[in-house]
């Protein structure tokens, strides 16, 4: 259930339409697993795309007679490595919480199976994309378009996280990426696993940009607490009056 604070609702200092006054509550949205999942994934996709771009695109950074006298590319597969290990299991603790977590959390919520997901869908991009309107529908967790990016996201994560096992099989003496050894042949060889691991790459770029841009719009545009709600939890939701 929302969490509010037990003094007086907050109340807007502009006027909304004439009608005086617009009164807010603060409502718990993020709860702490949720906003640790956002961070830690944050700085990995950041590890992950920074060094899987140049472990595609190697350029010399230091010269010295002998390669064995550097090791900055051995340092940069380390850190994707590192970082890959990081993401799954954080991307395993968010699909947990998914199940555990409050309702702005849940699972279900990623997939538009009710009508009133898939209009609001509608909605958002006559808002976000369109901008034939000011703003969609206000929700007070992920509206259901962004919802629906998220499980994509999701989606594409693991279609990563296959390619990249599939990637290391050949050079790894552990049991867990050879089970993906597989995806090689069915792709017609390493070529064809590195150009969707690639193109993946390139997905999540985009996505960090956009996301990243629609969450200044939402806090702009909204006045809600977008981007301090990813810090500390908390949003504001309007006071429904009926008088």
């Amino acid at each position: 259930m929302p969490m509010s604070t037990s003094g007086e609702p907050v109340r807007d200092v502009f006027r909304s339409n004439g009608h005086g006054p617009t009164e807010y509550r603060r409502v718990y949205v993020w709860e702490l697993p949720v906003r640790a999942y956002h961070w830690i994934n944050a700085a990995a996709l950041v590890a992950l795309c920074i060094t899987g771009y140049l472990i595609g695109h190697p350029f010399h950074l230091l010269y010295t007679p002998e390669a064995y006298q550097q090791y900055w590319f051995g340092w940069v597969r380390f850190i994707h490595f590192t970082s890959a290990w990081i993401y799954i299991i954080n991307f395993f603790a968010r699909i947990y919480w998914g199940f555990v977590g409050n309702r702005y959390a849940q699972l279900k919520n990623f997939i538009p199976l009710k009508r009133w997901q898939r209009q609001e869908i509608v909605e958002v991009i006559k808002a976000d994309v369109l901008q034939t309107k000011l703003h969609g529908p206000i929700s007070t967790g992920h509206n259901s378009l962004a919802a629906l990016i998220y499980f994509l996201t999701f989606i594409v994560f693991l279609l990563q996280m296959i390619t990249g096992f599939a990637l290391y099989a050949p050079m790894s003496t552990a049991w867990l990426p050879h089970l993906f050894a597989w995806v090689v042949p069915l792709l017609g060889g390493d070529f064809g696993v590195r150009f969707w691991h690639h193109i993946f790459l390139w997905f999540f770029v985009c996505f960090v940009i956009i996301h990243i841009y629609l969450a200044f719009y939402h806090d702009y545009i909204e006045g809600r607490g977008t981007i301090s709600s990813i810090v500390g939890g908390w949003k504001f939701e309007r006071v429904k009056n009926d008088k």
